[in-house]
Formats: structure tokens, C-alpha cells, sequence
């Protein structure tokens, strides 16, 4: 187990679990964590050791965001009234988390705000306990939403509904978000972890290239136009053809027996 910035790591087979370990401060993240967290999943991206990831919080909540106590030290690089550079490690965060190809189960054990919206959503499945509290709290600061939320949630929340929670901050539950189909797995919050750990066990077993060129082709979908999006599929297309899992996949479904993928 490895203790990074208020991160608490560990592995079990190709799964890494990474727990948010800030409970004094209801799992806000301050800039030295959003680092830490930045660049250990960077580094994942290159470890074929892990083939999938879940992200959860300690105690009883998921995120409460930026922890406003340190998160605006960066302020003080223009001054205290620019807020450009403020979000810019947290950008990096979530675009690293947007980008990555190694699949990402989020497993929702309590409260979520702010930023946590983010840690939570841009996760390939989510995971929620029952009654959860959400709040987007940005309006009830006086605040605009930021640190990528305006580009990423309206490409996971569906549109009104994302006004109504930018506009009026009114807190909402697991319940809401999984009518709205935001949330793949409502469950009690006592079953949060197993859950969570099944679906990344499931991943990490499955062609996790074939689910990482996925993942990239579906994003790119939502950056680009029709012509590029094929271009690259037939690229995707060209690059799987070549791997282990593809020749796996066509030579099990011939012999009519459950793959046995290996992540290569």
C-alpha cells in the first residue's frame, strides 16, 4: 500500500484502488493531492501491470471538491484578484483523467461537490450509494463552474438538467442521477466497494487495449467531426488487428470457449 498526498494506493491483480485519504477535510482535494493523483495516473498509462482502476473516498464522503484552504495558492502568481491560473493543476487532472485508456470505475460512497463531480463522472462506470448527497455548489459561491466542468458535463449530464443544477445549486441524490442514466450502479452504500471492485475486476480481465482504443474513439467522437472520427476508427481498426486479445477473441469464438484476454 502506498500513501501519496492523501492518496492511499494499493493493487490486487491488475485492479488498483485509489482512495481519497483526506477525512479532515471530507476528501477536498488541495493542489499537492491533485498533483500526486495527476501523475500517478500518468504513470498508469504506461504500466501494463494495471488493467484497471477504482477511485473512491474515505469514510463517508467521495469529494467535496477544491479544498478552499490551499487550493488557491496559485492565485498569488498574478495577484489575489486573477483567478486565470487558478484551476490549471486541477485542469490537468481531469483531462489526464478524460484521456486515459486503462479503464475507470468510480465508486461513490458519500457525498460529492465541486470537483468531485468530475472525479466522479469522468470515470468509464459509476458506482453510487443510495442517498448520496450531490451538490453543485459553484452558484451558491457566486462562483462559475470551472476546472473543465463547463466542457466535460455537458457531455455526460443531460442538458436541462445540467442548467437546472448549475443555476439553482440545489443538491440532488444517487437516485436523481441514475433516472437521469448518469450513474450505472445504484446501490447501498455498504455495497458500493464490491460492486465497484466487480465491474473493475471484469475490466481488467477483458482485451483492456480493445477497451482503451474504445474509450479514446468514443471522446474523440465529441471533438471532432464525422470524417476524422472514421479516420481514426480505421486506424484503431488497423492497430487491434494486430494484438494478442484480437487473434484470442477470434480463436475462442472458432473453438467455442470463454477468451482468455491477457491486456496485450
Amino acid at each position: 500500500m502506498a500513501e501519496i498526498e492523501g492518496l492511499e494506493i494499493t493493487q490486487d491483480g491488475g485492479v488498483a484502488l485509489v482512495r481519497l485519504n483526506r477525512p479532515h477535510r471530507r476528501n477536498a482535494i488541495d493542489v499537492d493531492t491533485c498533483k500526486a493523483l495527476t501523475s500517478y495516473l500518468r504513470a498508469v498509462a504506461t504500466d501494463r501491470t494495471v488493467r484497471s482502476i477504482v477511485i473512491t473516498g474515505t469514510e463517508r464522503d467521495f469529494c467535496t471538491g477544491a479544498d478552499a484552504v490551499s487550493s488557491n495558492s496559485a492565485v498569488t502568481e498574478t495577484t489575489t484578484l486573477d483567478y486565470r491560473w487558478g484551476p490549471r493543476d486541477f485542469n490537468d487532472l481531469f483531462e489526464t483523467l478524460w484521456r486515459i485508456e486503462v479503464p475507470v470505475v468510480s465508486a461513490v460512497n458519500g457525498t460529492v461537490a465541486g470537483a468531485g463531480w468530475l472525479l466522479a463522472l469522468l470515470a468509464d462506470l459509476v458506482v453510487a450509494a443510495e442517498g448520496a448527497r450531490w451538490t453543485h455548489v459553484f452558484v451558491r459561491r457566486g462562483m462559475i463552474p470551472h476546472a473543465g466542468d463547463p466542457f466535460y458535463l455537458p457531455r455526460i449530464v443531460p442538458f436541462h438538467r445540467l442548467n437546472e443544477l448549475a443555476m439553482l445549486g440545489d443538491p440532488v441524490t444517487s437516485e436523481t442521477l441514475a433516472d437521469w442514466g448518469v450513474v450505472n450502479r445504484l446501490v447501498p452504500a455498504d455495497a458500493v466497494s464490491d460492486t465497484a471492485n466487480e465491474l473493475a475486476t471484469r475490466l481488467a480481465s477483458g482485451p483492456t487495449r480493445s477497451i482503451g482504443m474504445a474509450k479514446r474513439l468514443y471522446r474523440r467522437s465529441l471533438e471532432s467531426d464525422l470524417r476524422t472520427s472514421y479516420e481514426e476508427e480505421a486506424a484503431a481498426l488497423a492497430l487491434i488487428s494486430t494484438t494478442k486479445d484480437r487473434l484470442e477473441g477470434v480463436q475462442s469464438f472458432i473453438e467455442q470457449r470463454p477468451p482468455e484476454f491477457i491486456g496485450d
